[in-house]
């Protein structure tokens, strides 16, 4: 999802118009039309005003969530969702899970560097 699809989705889903979002930003209200249909790109500055008047971080707004992240990196859902479960985990455990998934990634290259 782009800078232009969140910045329309939050506002849609807090029920703020393009006028409201322009008015609590202090920015004219074409030019929040503008970003969210990704004709152009909100200043630093800009951006920091319409998070804050969103409600959101600036890295929100133009990177996505920590889900949405991983999505775009880890295609095996099933792999994504078994880190989603592990990440709820107690701590102690998860440094377990780690520490045995460095065994196995080490082992992989290992095995790989022989095979060559």
């Amino acid at each position: 999802m782009s800078l232009a699809e969140r910045l329309k989705k939050v506002g849609t889903d807090k029920k703020i118009s393009q006028q409201r979002l322009a008015e609590m930003a202090d920015v004219h209200y074409t030019n929040v039309g503008r970003y969210e249909r990704g004709d152009a790109k909100p200043s630093a500055d800009v951006l920091n005003r319409l998070a804050g008047a969103l409600e959101v971080s600036p890295d929100y707004l133009t990177n996505g969530s920590i889900d949405d992240k991983a999505q775009s990196y880890i295609s095996d859902r099933e792999l994504l969702s078994q880190f989603k479960r592990i990440e709820q985990m107690p701590e102690d455990v998860k440094d377990y899970l780690k520490e045995i998934m460095d065994a196995f990634i080490l082992k992989t290259d290992l095995q790989q560097k022989l095979a060559h």
